[in-house]
This record gives C-alpha cells, structure tokens and sequence, in this order.
C-alpha cells in the first residue's frame, strides 16, 4: 500500500483494524504457538503451588525478579534458581533444580535456549508438572523432552501477564485480555 506522497504504509493488523486497544503478542513462530494452549496456560495457573524461577536475579531491574515477586506476591511458593545467587526475594536460592528439597509444580525458565534442554531433563528428572519457558525463550528440544515425559510446556509466554491476564488484572490497564466475562476471576 502506497500513500499520496509515495511512501509504503503497512496494513494494519487485524486485531487493529477491529478496534482493540492493546492486543497482546501474538505467537513469534508456530512452533511457540503449539505450545500456547490457553487451556493449558489455565491449568497450570489454577495446579501450581510451588514454581521453581530458573535464572532468578535479586536484581530488582530484572524480568525474572519482578515476575518472582508478582507469584509471590499472588500466593505462589517461589523457589529461586540461580548459581550465582545466594537469596531472591527473602527464599535460599538452589544451583541447580537437582538440589532444590521440596516439590515443585512449574519450571519457569529465564534462560537462553541453548540451557533449556538440560533444565527440561532435570525438570523430568525431579517430578515437576509443567515447563514454562518465558519470552524469547524457544527451544523445541526442551519442549520434546518434558512433553515426552508428560509435562505440561507453555513456551515464548510471560508466566506474570498469563497469570493477569486470566485473572482478570489486566483489562484495568487497557490491555485487551481475550477474555470476556462480567465476573472476576477468584485466586
């Protein structure tokens, strides 16, 4: 599409074009979005107790601390993650998820994707329900590996904006949900 003064102007998405403030982010390749089931997302949400935050940071301008605080703050048990870490967010930070003494529920994981395959293993390896992996973190040998073992694996999604989103935080904001609904969500 070409303007009056000759300059190429892109279409607008659809979700524009139908009038929707703030879409969220759609999937960045179809592998992502086969492992971005919202049923999925919902069942990991509404199951998880304990999420073990793999690359936790006590650096508070870091995602993978403010998304730790967020789970903490809204009821999750927040198991840091880190070799470089002592303590996050007042919780002994483990080396590794092999060393970590409790049960966990979900993996979330701030890592490259070259770790994930590794962290997916131990992962398996320790019992743990689901694997999320965070933005930009896609690695399809990692999903394989826990979806093999039975894990549930949400991947390229932020476990804090799934979490608002489907409890109904985010539509204060603007932000268009994909859900509608008259009734709040309960935690």
């Amino acid at each position: 599409m070409t303007s009056p003064n000759g300059a190429s102007e892109r279409a607008a998405p659809a979700a524009e074009a139908e009038g929707a403030a703030c879409p969220l982010p759609g999937p960045r390749n179809a592998l992502a979005a086969r492992y971005q089931d919202p049923l999925v997302i919902r069942r990991i949400l509404d199951r998880a107790g304990t999420v073990a935050v793999v690359g936790a940071s006590s650096n508070v301008l870091r995602p993978s601390h403010f998304v730790a605080y967020y789970l903490q703050l809204h009821g999750y048990r927040v198991v840091p993650v880190n070799p470089n870490e002592r303590e996050v967010l007042g919780q002994t930070a483990y080396p590794s998820l092999l060393e970590v003494p409790e049960p966990i529920d979900v993996v979330d994981v701030f890592r490259a994707p070259s770790a994930v395959p590794e962290i997916a293993r131990q992962a398996v390896q320790i019992g743990a329900r689901a694997l999320w992996l965070q933005f930009h973190v896609i690695s399809p040998e990692g999903a394989e590996i826990a979806r093999a073992a039975g894990l549930d694996v949400v991947m390229d999604r932020c476990m804090k904006i799934e979490h608002a989103r489907y409890r109904g935080r985010m539509h204060w904001l603007g932000l268009n949900t994909g859900v509608i609904s008259s009734k709040r969500p309960k935690d």
